[in-house]
């Protein structure tokens, strides 16, 4: 039997999206009869209905490619249900537009809210599985996602590159890491390259506490320091607050962001010359790494088996070194952060690293 699968790739861009794509495409044409549909810009193209049918050789000589040959966009999962100005009923668009195309199957690879529709889909009656991307590396039930390990290696690199400039001129450099709302790249990073101070998330700082870390190293003899902060990271005082007074409080300091603020603290606080560095999105774009090819290309294949198995509704992780699947409910909804008592925050602290508490 012939089996029509859709593949979408949706929220932000990371490395190994094509890999992830290519696994799927090509142990489905091994395994069984298929049919490839691609769907345009995630969500997006699936509520338009901007899809085509690919062509085997388009899976070819993407494995080392970064980005996403099928476009990607940001569809809120929290607007799904809304019926906006255009007047269109997102779900009901979706749901008949995947009749149309006739598909077995739709493979959705993205991160949190990529995972919450898709679970909505799956709730709607479609047959859709779960792959997880992001360099945040926060998806639940499963210990790694695709794209962080090549995003930690380039902010490893970033920090690299900054200590020797810190060094040479004795500053404080404040390097602002991708991660909203969990620290896991800061963290892993940080401690790749060296970071004298990590700030996340998940533990609050108090900025007289990272001053004061800055000066002990100066009187250690140490005329520079590196601090990774991730650029959800929040004071004691701003985890206090509801998060709409959060971001106000930040828009009237007029800050460009969270190392901005932390560098001009420090110079008034702990009279060093500190300077801000915001490596931006250098962290998600470029070639996969060589593991996040090959976990790509696991994920990929794994998912190809669950359709070959009619095995819907499940997104695809990795825990210990197994690759695996768990239902698309139990998933959806719920974010990874970095527990306060991970053993990579003690590791951290016994080497004598500060978290700003």
């Amino acid at each position: 039997m012939k089996r029509r699968i859709g593949i979408l790739t949706s929220g932000g861009d990371c490395p190994g999206l094509n890999a992830a794509i290519r696994g799927v495409a090509r142990a489905s044409y091994s395994m069984f009869d298929t049919e490839i549909i691609g769907i345009q810009d995630g969500y997006s193209g699936l509520i338009e209905g901007d899809y085509r049918p690919m062509r085997r050789e388009e899976f070819s000589g993407i494995l080392t490619l970064g980005g996403t040959i099928l476009g990607t966009k940001r569809t809120p999962y929290r607007n799904m249900r809304v019926i906006g100005d255009d007047n269109v009923d997102k779900v009901k668009a979706m749901k008949e537009n995947y009749k149309k195309m006739k598909l077995d199957c739709l493979v959705c690879l993205g991160g949190n809210g990529t995972h919450k529709t898709a679970n909505l889909l799956a709730e709607e009656g479609l047959n859709v599985i779960g792959l997880p991307k992001t360099i945040d590396n926060d998806i639940w039930m499963t210990d790694v996602t695709f794209g962080f390990h090549t995003a930690v290696d380039i902010a490893t690199d970033v920090i690299d590159r900054i200590h020797t400039t810190a060094a040479s001129h004795g500053r404080c450099m404040v390097i602002e890491i991708m991660g909203n709302k969990a620290g896991w790249l800061t963290l892993y990073a940080g401690l790749a390259g060296g970071a004298d101070i990590l700030l996340l998330p998940e533990i609050p700082y108090d900025i007289d506490k990272v001053a004061a870390a800055v000066e002990a190293r100066a009187k250690n003899g140490k005329d520079f320091s590196i601090i990774a902060v991730a650029e959800g990271a929040m004071t004691q005082k701003e985890a206090e607050m509801k998060k709409k007074d959060r971001l106000q409080a930040r828009a009237d300091q007029n800050f460009s962001g969270i190392a901005a603020r932390i560098a001009k603290e420090l110079e008034a606080m702990a009279s060093v010359e500190a300077r801000a560095v915001v490596p931006g999105h250098i962290q998600r774009g470029g070639s996969p790494s060589a593991y996040d090819r090959v976990l790509a290309t696991r994920f990929g294949v794994h998912a190809a088996e669950l359709i070959r198995e009619e095995n819907y509704g499940q997104a695809v992780g990795m825990q210990g070194a197994e690759v695996g699947h768990n239902p698309l409910s139990e998933v959806a909804g719920k974010t990874k952060f970095v527990p306060r008592d991970h053993e990579m925050v003690r590791i951290a602290k016994n080497m004598g690293i500060s978290f700003g508490e």
